[in-house]
């Protein structure tokens, strides 16, 4: 029998269905199940490394009392769907695959489970999907669906995807699990590149030097500021500063920022002057320019992964943990808030997720021993900010010089 005749499994299934609904995006977030990363699917049937390639980000993220194989933030095309999207935000997408095994139904496909599960993760998903090889989708399953408002998707085993029956997008309560993913894919995510820098001061220069007269980049080189622009440019929208689209405007944080250099050195000029007698400096920010780092400590405690991390360190205080390693914070916070901690802490791509979680989306803690398996941009670039606004006590470090069971995470000031 050749390769294309051959029955679908599920990882191919999720991996052909990951490409219709998830197509690549910016504005897009999506992960698969922690159990597709296994070497074998069933015992002796191993997944093709380009279908786990396909799949990665692997996390285990709870929806709706269950564990969808995929979920993922994305706007949907309109073809997908029985009515336009609910407002503004992209929808929380859920998907359950099913392909051929050799047990189950009578055709090795049990879609009726599988339609079951979709309609419990419409408990927090805003849609939710069935994905099986076409052939074992019957007018029974179709109309089962269309009264629970699943969507139906038939995948065909050259790899085409056809929309059987659509949902209708329903609002919904949104838990920490459900809001990691939404983190991820908004503005705001943890995305591979989201902070280039370390001094919290390249980021607040930005939307000075947008306001000034003539041109960003010149200016920001000019008064010594910052000479990666584009990282400023990310590293500000990331931390809610201005909106990064098809043209830069400042959001209501970013004015304050401009009226706070209005009101403390009068002119966003003067402000930028004062910058560049900071270019170099080794010294801590919130002691380089008081007034400075504390507005820039509020713009940072704004950005969401802040408030959690300050809000875990206290309780991890309280618990007379007062200076935690790295490798002491994720295992406390991945207890509390699984997929969000995995999101922020740990590499997206597939070896890495795969050394670091189970199939069951359980931590092996052996491998966070490895600075190498830590996200650069939170392990160095944001603890390096939140340090020099005087909210932790040590710097970041980048990740392959990072000691994660020496590295520490304590408050200055906890309550």
């Amino acid at each position: 029998m050749s390769s294309a005749a051959r029955p679908l499994s599920e990882p191919q299934v999720l991996a052909h269905t990951k490409r219709r609904l998830f197509p690549t995006d910016d504005q897009s977030y999506v992960v698969a199940d922690t159990q597709f990363s296994q070497e074998e699917w069933l015992p002796g049937h191993p997944i093709d490394p380009a279908v786990r390639d396909c799949l990665a980000p692997f996390n285990h993220v709870e929806i709706g009392g269950g564990f969808p194989d995929l979920v993922g933030v994305q706007v949907l095309e309109s073809d997908l769907l029985a009515v336009d999207r609910l407002g503004e935000e992209p929808p929380l997408v859920a998907v359950e695959a099913k392909g051929h095994t050799s047990t189950g139904t009578s055709n090795g496909v049990d879609t009726e489970r599988a339609i079951m599960q979709a309609y419990d993760r419409l408990h927090e998903a805003n849609a939710a999907y069935i994905a099986a090889p076409a052939t074992a989708i019957t007018n029974t399953d179709r109309t089962l669906a269309r009264e629970l408002n699943v969507g139906v998707l038939g995948v065909k085993v050259g790899g085409d995807v056809a929309v059987l029956e659509r949902p209708r997008l329903v609002g919904n309560r949104t838990t920490t699990e459900a809001s990691a993913l939404r983190f991820q894919a908004s503005a705001q995510g943890v995305a591979d590149r989201s902070f280039g820098l370390n001094h919290p001061k390249n980021y607040l220069g930005y939307p000075l030097a947008h306001y000034a007269d003539g041109d960003t980049a010149t200016l920001l080189a000019e008064y010594d500021v910052v000479s990666a622009v584009d990282d400023a440019r990310r590293g500000a929208a990331f931390l809610g500063l201005i909106e990064d689209r098809e043209r830069v405007a400042l959001t209501s944080l970013g004015e304050e920022v401009v009226r706070f250099a209005k009101a403390h050195c009068g002119s966003v000029e003067a402000a930028l002057a004062a910058f560049q007698e900071w270019y170099r400096s080794q010294k801590r920010f919130v002691d380089l320019a008081p007034a400075w780092g504390q507005l820039a400590r509020r713009v940072v405690f704004q950005y969401p992964a802040t408030e959690l991390l300050v809000g875990e360190l206290q309780t991890m205080h309280d618990d007379w943990n007062t200076d935690p390693s790295l490798v002491d914070l994720v295992t406390h916070c991945h207890e509390l808030h699984p997929t969000f901690t995995v999101e922020l802490f740990v590499r997206g791509d597939e070896a890495v997720r795969r050394r670091v979680l189970t199939e069951g989306g359980s931590l092996r803690c052996e491998a966070l021993t490895d600075g190498e398996v830590y996200h650069a941009p939170t392990v160095f670039q944001l603890k390096a900010m939140l340090y020099h606004t005087g909210i932790l006590t040590s710097r970041g470090a980048e990740p392959h010089r990072l000691e994660p069971t020496e590295d520490v995470w304590a408050l200055c000031n906890p309550v």
